[in-house]
């Protein structure tokens, strides 16, 4: 087995969609700190914050810790684990890691292959960023686990499960009129749209259809804060705004605040809205926190 094919099946706790990203974010943040030096090791106490600070901003809502990914993920082969002891791990404990020294590094197999192949870095991290986030999130992923990445070959990876629908984006932005279904930004450079783009409600990674249903038109401001699951879609096809985004400037209040309550902008009548199936799963996935109340604005 490959190394391409031995990271897309690290084995993950999986139930309807659930997001259990901890063991790609951990391996990311390994990637980019071998990028940087590739003989450190990654001691637990030095670099849980960091970890823990992935989790919150990139994982799902429910609180979890980065010593269960520390610890487990040498069961897929690509990570080890050493204490002040020796090798091996003392397990997902967070004071057993802590007080024995733990430190991880990636696999010696893996560090080799890393050295004889410079591409094969790469592929890894744009494998890990394709199989479990969406492309809005892709480039601050990097930057904030420090990979810095050459820009892609066009070519497929063979361990990609499915092929995106290259219609999906002009299929959203047509049946929403090519408006923002938030703010109703619909901005134009001659005839060509510019700022908006197709978002998935139910990530692509994470078994979400290219289909109109599945789909807002947003702008880029508010793709991002959707994704980051400041905003999200109720019920009642209104803006749902996270009471844990905080912004205190007149922009921050009028294009994020005050969208709490409102009422999507289309779809255009005889277009199919967002499936209450995807909705919910956007709402416990990937939204943080509780709704603001609706502002009346």
């Amino acid at each position: 087995m490959g190394w391409l094919e031995r990271v897309a099946g690290l084995r993950q706790w999986t139930r309807s969609g659930t997001r259990a990203p901890h063991k790609p974010l951990l391996l990311l943040y390994a990637l980019g700190r071998f990028q940087g030096d590739a003989e450190g090791g990654l001691r637990y106490s030095a670099v849980e914050e960091d970890l823990q600070r992935l989790l919150a901003e990139y994982g799902p809502p429910n609180r979890t810790t980065p010593a269960y990914p520390f610890h487990h993920l040498v069961s897929d082969g690509v990570w080890e684990v050493r204490t002040d002891r020796g090798p091996g791990s003392p397990g997902s404990g967070v004071r057993e890691l802590r007080e024995t020294g733990a430190t991880g590094r990636l696999a010696p197999e893996l560090r080799a292959a890393l050295r004889r192949e410079p591409q094969l870095l790469g592929n890894i991290a744009r494998l890990l960023l394709d199989l479990h986030f969406p492309p809005s999130l892709h480039a601050e992923l990097c930057e904030a686990v420090g990979l810095e990445l050459e820009p892609a070959e066009p070519q497929r990876l063979s361990t990609a499960r499915r092929q995106r629908d290259r219609r999906m984006r002009e299929l959203v932005l047509t049946a929403y009129e090519y408006r923002c279904a938030f703010c109703g930004y619909d901005g134009r450079i001659g005839a060509v749209p510019v700022g908006l783009e197709a978002a998935h409600v139910r990530w692509w990674a994470f078994g979400g259809p290219d289909e109109i249903e599945n789909g807002l038109c947003l702008c880029s401001l508010h793709h991002k804060l959707f994704d980051k699951g400041v905003l999200g879609v109720g019920d009642d096809q209104r803006i749902l705004v996270s009471q844990r985004f905080v912004g205190h400037s007149p922009s921050a209040r009028e294009q994020v605040i005050a969208l709490a309550g409102r009422p999507l902008v289309g779809p255009q009548p005889g277009a199919r809205t967002v499936a209450a199936a995807h909705r919910h799963w956007h709402t416990r996935q990937v939204f943080h926190g509780a709704p603001r109340p609706a502002t009346g604005a």
